[in-house]
């Protein structure tokens, strides 16, 4: 009987028939090069196996994973990033409290707290009434909760501060009120994505004035600067934003009363309040006690003043302790009665600028005198122990607290480029483009293979793995993002290997294709199976234009990966989000210079890889 041995890929790959070893040489440079080449496609092929179950324990439920840390969310815009570093310190000493920064916008984060990949959120009570829950009409407290019990959601802990939506313009501009906006057909908008697609946003305007303008999508971060310089007429403005009294804008009075109430809450599993009862308790005690004076000063310390947005939390949890036991728990400073009702007249106007369409007036330094922002920090507020995932947390090493009410001194471009939180990202980015590339080596080379071995197959491979690179990249993230149920690491993961297939695939075909067929025929009269052809001549021949479409593919992926941050991911993205947000240039080069030398620097790995490839003869002697 006739036994077949079974050979490893690895040992197989290792072997070469004698006319290969002469036709190579005794380069050493020349063989090691091989033989990193074919070390790669054997860890590509180990990837394969590896991955799902890699993908699959980052898909697992929140049940599934360790339960002893608190996850804390926040949004991509100043004034969330600030909250959720205040909930994060607030619960330090009391649970282990990790804040995952700038997920995105309300879909992305209300997914990311479904799917328990975080336990609680600030968010604002008109958003989850009229956008969560789709409701026309303002909706009472207790049935909001009601209606998100089933979910395993609830809403408590209002804040004490209202931030309500608004329009502005330039303090030169002749509109008061939104009425007037009917009759001005030729203003440009500059509204922000989220706000021109939310029911109570931009469309609940249209129907409400009869508005006919047609809006540009603006970046929040870099609205103000748009409509400083006469790129636009109109933006979308939060009513506690800090630069309003910078750029003296003027707040267009809601006449016909189209936005709600947005009452600062928290947003948080139910479960979350049993698991760590000693941090909830700690969170409970922020109720009330936020006004929008202390908001709009914290905006203005990070916004202006360059603060980082945990010292700026720190700042004013150092200002504010909370009340001890016997004292008594704070006054609310804005009590919430529902997501519409106002049934306190001291937040009729809150935040939001000059009230009845009256210019604020420019502050000058715009810096903010509100005791929420006296940068009197004499040290830490106690809980400092709270880990941070990713670079939405402190963009400054130190900050100043010399004096009481002396301001940090603004970071520059090389303290926010070389910050203590450049390895972490520059792990998270490399882990991201390492994977994807071994992933799309694992699928991409056999499907080049396949292209190239069956003709008839061959336009359908490269014309699928080609559709796939023409998808939009934000696009393809909000399409996996539900089908996956989850945000993080797995749908950026398999987006970067969408993205990265292509060039590999192509490259593979390409290259067996280039394969002398004088060689195959030689080949074939030495009684070499096809398999043994295709591992010891056609691929290491291939070799080189292989590793072509991998660098291609590495390379691309270094540029892409930046916008894993959009959905908490991590990498270089977070600076850039983060420098969006805050319309801070330096900021989005300490995101985007990294990304371009690490980019270069694997341009240049690969192209040695080539160079010592290429020392050997390309044809056979």
């Amino acid at each position: 009987m006739r036994t077949t041995a079974v050979v490893s890929p690895f040992a197989v790959l290792s072997r070469r028939p004698p006319a290969l070893t002469r036709s190579f040489g005794p380069g050493r440079y020349a063989r090691l090069a091989q033989a990193a080449l074919l070390a790669l496609l054997c860890l590509a092929l180990d990837a394969a196996v590896a991955a799902p179950a890699a993908v699959s324990a980052a898909a697992a439920p929140a049940a599934e994973r360790p339960a002893g840390t608190l996850h804390i969310g926040s949004k991509r815009f100043t004034e969330s990033y600030i909250l959720g570093e205040l909930l994060t310190q607030t619960a330090a000493p009391h649970a282990r409290s990790e804040h995952l920064p700038g997920l995105g916008n309300t879909a992305i984060v209300l997914a990311a707290l479904r799917a328990g990949k975080i336990d609680v959120y600030p968010e604002y009570l008109g958003t989850i009434d009229l956008e969560i829950l789709k409701h026309k009409d303002a909706t009472p407290l207790e049935q909001i909760r009601r209606e998100l019990a089933p979910f395993g959601l609830g809403v408590a802990v209002p804040l004490g501060f209202n931030n309500s939506y608004a329009l502005a313009m330039r303090a030169d501009a002749d509109v008061r009120t939104l009425s007037e906006l009917a009759a001005r057909p030729t203003l440009r908008f500059g509204l922000s994505h989220e706000f021109i697609g939310r029911a109570d946003g931009w469309p609940g305007l249209v129907r409400r004035y009869g508005l006919h303008q047609h809006p540009s999508g603006l970046d929040h971060g870099i609205a103000y600067e748009a409509l400083a310089r006469r790129q636009v007429d109109v933006i979308d403005i939060y009513s506690t934003d800090a630069k309003i009294r910078q750029y003296g804008l003027r707040v267009l009075d809601d006449d016909r009363r189209h936005f709600p109430r947005y009452d600062a809450v928290l947003l948080y599993r139910l479960d979350a309040a049993t698991r760590f009862p000693a941090a909830w308790q700690a969170l409970r005690q922020l109720e009330g006690r936020i006004s929008a004076a202390d908001m709009i000063g914290m905006n203005a310390a990070a916004e202006i003043d360059g603060q980082s947005f945990a010292a700026v939390a720190r700042a004013w949890l150092a200002a504010h302790p909370p009340a001890r036991p016997g004292q008594g728990a704070p006054p609310a400073a804005e009590p919430v009665s529902g997501s519409g009702t106002d049934t306190s007249p001291a937040v009729a106007k809150s935040g939001k600028g000059a009230g009845g369409g009256t210019a604020v007036p420019a502050s000058g330094s715009g810096t903010d005198t509100s005791p929420a922002v006296a940068s009197s920090a004499k040290g830490a507020a106690g809980g400092a122990a709270a880990t941070v995932s990713g670079s939405g947390t402190d963009t400054s090493s130190t900050v100043a607290t010399s004096g009481a009410g002396a301001a940090a001194p603004r970071a520059g471009l090389l303290e926010k480029l070389f910050d203590r939180d450049l390895w972490p990202l520059t792990r998270q980015h490399l882990t991201l483009v390492a994977l994807a590339v071994l992933l799309a080596c694992a699928v991409g080379v056999p499907l080049g293979v396949l292209a190239a071995y069956r003709p008839r197959l061959r336009q359908a491979v490269l014309a699928l793995v080609g559709v796939l690179q023409t998808v939009p990249s934000l696009a393809l993230l909000a399409l996996l993002i539900p089908l996956l149920g989850m945000i993080g690491t797995a749908p950026a993961l398999l987006a970067l290997f969408v993205y990265a297939l292509l060039p590999i695939v192509r490259n593979t075909c390409t290259g067996l294709l280039q394969v002398p067929s004088g060689l195959r025929l030689a080949a074939m009269a030495l009684g070499l199976r096809p398999r043994d052809r295709l591992l010891r001549i056609e691929l290491p021949l291939a070799l080189p234009v292989i590793l072509a479409g991998v660098k291609t593919a590495a390379v691309m992926s270094v540029g892409t990966a930046t916008i894993a941050a959009f959905i908490g991911a991590g990498g270089y993205g977070e600076r850039i989000t983060i420098g969006l947000a805050l319309n801070d240039n330096d900021m989005l080069l300490a995101g985007a210079i990294p990304a371009a030398v690490l980019a270069l620097l694997t341009q240049g790995v690969f192209e040695l890889a080539e160079r010592l490839l290429g020392r050997a003869p390309s044809a056979l002697a």
